[in-house]
């Protein structure tokens, strides 16, 4: 490690497995102390903490559905306590498509989609852009969105959407917080070994299906999306804002490709 973000704070959010927990591990071991925000799974964000204190950095965890406004308050008011204003926000946390047709699928899925994959995201952001300019500007803001932000499923309405505006939402900031120096950037993810792909992980005849799609001919690892991540909340991606950067083996230009 190079210490990229040495002395940096980060918040990072769903970081008690997969892409959060792998960014904010890499974050730590790049130098970077950690405010590592959980929804319910204690033990899977003290299992990152952990990894953060045996690179050398300090790493509190804070419980917050960050769907809900007071919860973003009090994450952000726990992270100025103990590190003062994040330099860093990660926003990881979200929920898969549910596999359910618009026709079928209820009120209730698609508002809670939408909370999930992008309300909270904004929430997490306002804040944070709130905290730097209090600070006197500058920063990263890192969103985890999907290729499914530009390749629709069916099934995947709800969640396709919400990565869609999650795209825009990134595209728009860049222009509003340029004068503060602050660069928001998206990484878009396709097939990831985490729990979003559970029968994969454990099923290797289904992985080989699936990854039969992909040109690189296998599924991504989290720390992969950690190592983009640090090169985008680090000084050598100052002039970086505004962009999506897919990370998916080719999957998303393969679509099309024998009809």
């Amino acid at each position: 490690m190079t210490g990229r973000l040495q002395d940096k704070t980060a918040i990072v959010t769903g970081a008690e497995s997969g892409i959060g927990q792998a960014c904010a591990v890499a974050f730590g071991r790049e130098g970077a102390d950690l405010v590592l925000a959980y929804l319910e799974d204690a033990d899977g964000a003290a299992e990152t903490a952990a990894k953060i204190r045996e690179a050398g950095r300090a790493a509190i965890t804070v419980q917050c559905d960050h769907t809900r406004p007071d919860d973003v308050e009090r994450l952000f008011a726990s992270a100025a306590d103990a590190f003062g204003p994040p330099d860093i926000l990660l926003n990881s946390a979200g929920l898969d498509a549910p596999g359910e047709e618009l026709a079928e699928m209820s009120d209730e899925t698609w508002e809670k989609m939408l909370k999930v994959d992008l309300f909270g995201p904004m929430l997490c952001c306002r804040a944070f852009i709130r905290a730097r300019r209090a600070a006197g500007g500058g920063g990263r803001i890192v969103n985890i969105s999907s290729v499914h932000e530009e390749i629709p499923r069916i099934g995947s309405a709800a969640y396709d959407a919400a990565k869609g505006g999650l795209r825009n939402l990134t595209r728009t900031l860049c222009l509003e917080l340029a004068p503060d120096r602050i660069a928001v950037n998206n990484i878009a993810p396709g097939m990831i070994l985490t729990a979003m792909n559970q029968e994969a992980m454990e099923d290797p005849a289904a992985r080989e299906r699936q990854v039969s799609n992909i040109p690189w001919r296998r599924a991504g690892k989290p720390e992969e999306i950690g190592h983009l991540a640090v090169y985008l909340a680090s000084p050598e991606a100052d002039y970086v804002t505004g962009q999506t950067f897919t990370i998916d083996g080719g999957l998303s230009l393969h679509v099309g490709q024998g009809a």
